[in-house]
Protein backbone atom coordinates (compact mmCIF):
# COMPACT_ATOMS: atom_id res chain seq x y z
CA UNK A 1 0.00 0.00 0.00
CA UNK A 2 1.23 2.82 -0.79
CA UNK A 3 2.52 5.49 2.23
CA UNK A 4 -0.31 8.55 1.19
CA UNK A 5 -2.99 6.11 1.18
CA UNK A 6 -6.29 6.21 2.60
CA UNK A 7 -6.15 2.97 4.42
CA UNK A 8 -2.69 3.94 5.39
CA UNK A 9 -4.09 6.92 7.11
CA UNK A 10 -6.36 4.84 8.81
CA UNK A 11 -3.98 2.14 10.31
CA UNK A 12 -1.24 5.45 10.89
CA UNK A 13 -4.63 6.49 13.01
CA UNK A 14 -5.70 3.37 14.87
CA UNK A 15 -2.05 2.73 15.98
CA UNK A 16 -1.92 6.26 17.55
CA UNK A 17 -4.68 5.37 19.31
CA UNK A 18 -3.87 1.91 20.31
CA UNK A 19 -0.46 3.42 21.39
CA UNK A 20 -2.51 6.48 23.87
CA UNK A 21 -4.80 3.53 24.91
CA UNK A 22 -1.65 1.19 26.37
CA UNK A 23 -0.15 4.25 27.67
CA UNK A 24 -3.36 5.10 29.60
CA UNK A 25 -4.47 1.48 30.54
CA UNK A 26 -3.11 1.09 33.55
CA UNK A 27 -4.03 4.07 35.12
CA UNK A 28 -7.59 4.40 34.57
CA UNK A 29 -9.88 4.13 36.89
CA UNK A 30 -11.61 0.57 37.76
CA UNK A 31 -8.40 -1.49 38.83
CA UNK A 32 -6.68 -4.81 36.55
CA UNK A 33 -9.65 -5.68 34.67
CA UNK A 34 -10.46 -2.46 33.00
CA UNK A 35 -6.79 -1.81 32.10
CA UNK A 36 -6.48 -5.81 31.10
CA UNK A 37 -9.26 -4.58 28.95
CA UNK A 38 -7.92 -1.63 27.43
CA UNK A 39 -4.56 -3.49 27.10
CA UNK A 40 -6.84 -6.04 24.69
CA UNK A 41 -8.61 -3.14 22.93
CA UNK A 42 -5.39 -1.45 21.62
CA UNK A 43 -4.13 -5.11 20.52
CA UNK A 44 -6.88 -5.20 18.91
CA UNK A 45 -6.43 -2.01 16.95
CA UNK A 46 -2.97 -2.84 16.31
CA UNK A 47 -4.23 -6.16 14.84
CA UNK A 48 -6.87 -3.94 12.63
CA UNK A 49 -4.25 -1.50 11.57
CA UNK A 50 -2.12 -4.47 10.05
CA UNK A 51 -5.53 -5.32 8.30
CA UNK A 52 -5.99 -2.31 6.82
CA UNK A 53 -2.37 -2.01 5.47
CA UNK A 54 -2.29 -5.70 4.09
CA UNK A 55 -5.76 -5.16 1.87
CA UNK A 56 -6.84 -3.22 -0.51
CA UNK A 57 -10.35 -1.82 -0.45
CA UNK A 58 -12.07 -4.59 -2.77
CA UNK A 59 -10.62 -7.29 -0.47
CA UNK A 60 -12.05 -5.49 2.69
CA UNK A 61 -15.76 -4.82 1.20
CA UNK A 62 -15.79 -8.62 0.31
CA UNK A 63 -13.95 -9.55 3.70
CA UNK A 64 -17.44 -7.26 4.71
CA UNK A 65 -19.81 -9.07 2.78
CA UNK A 66 -18.88 -12.18 3.93
CA UNK A 67 -19.10 -11.50 7.52
CA UNK A 68 -22.48 -10.02 7.13
CA UNK A 69 -23.56 -13.16 5.32
CA UNK A 70 -22.07 -15.36 8.13
CA UNK A 71 -23.14 -13.70 10.92
CA UNK A 72 -25.98 -11.14 10.44
CA UNK A 73 -27.30 -11.03 13.95
CA UNK A 74 -24.30 -10.07 15.40
CA UNK A 75 -23.35 -8.06 12.46
CA UNK A 76 -26.46 -6.10 12.89
CA UNK A 77 -25.76 -5.72 16.73
CA UNK A 78 -22.29 -4.05 16.29
CA UNK A 79 -23.44 -1.54 13.57
CA UNK A 80 -25.91 -0.76 16.76
CA UNK A 81 -23.17 0.18 18.99
CA UNK A 82 -20.89 1.47 16.52
CA UNK A 83 -23.81 4.04 15.48
CA UNK A 84 -24.28 4.42 19.65
CA UNK A 85 -20.66 5.50 20.21
CA UNK A 86 -20.58 7.43 17.48
CA UNK A 87 -23.77 9.34 18.34
CA UNK A 88 -22.66 9.99 22.04
CA UNK A 89 -19.07 11.45 20.24
CA UNK A 90 -20.65 13.72 17.98
CA UNK A 91 -23.25 14.96 20.34
CA UNK A 92 -21.06 15.77 23.35
CA UNK A 93 -19.97 19.04 20.70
Amino acid sequence: MPTNSPTEAVARGMESAASTLHEKADNMPGGEKVASAAHTAADAMETAADYFREQDLRAMAADVQRLVKNHPGATLLAAAALGFVLARALSRD
